[in-house]
């Protein structure tokens, strides 16, 4: 199996790490791939300006979700 430049760096740092740390990297990197649910991911780091919008809209929906759920008598303090 052929690596490319991301994956040796990620071998790399996880064999830099104790077994402890490399083994949360591990789970970490597990739980990724579980929520990414057989989908191919795309290993970038630039972001488009579409990407940054749905980054938005998700922060911003997950955030307006959240606020729902602390507003009313006991996140007032009122009874």
């Amino acid at each position: 199996m052929v690596l490319n430049a991301q994956e040796e760096s990620l071998i790399s740092v996880v064999r830099a790490l104790s077994p402890e740390e490399a083994g949360k990297v591990l789970d970490w990197a597990r739980q990724l791939a579980d929520l990414a649910g057989g989908r191919a991911i795309e290993w970038s780091d630039a972001w488009t300006d579409e990407d940054l919008a749905e980054a938005t809209a998700a922060a911003v929906q997950r955030f307006e979700g959240r606020s729902d759920h602390h507003t009313g008598p006991a996140a007032t303090g009122s009874h």
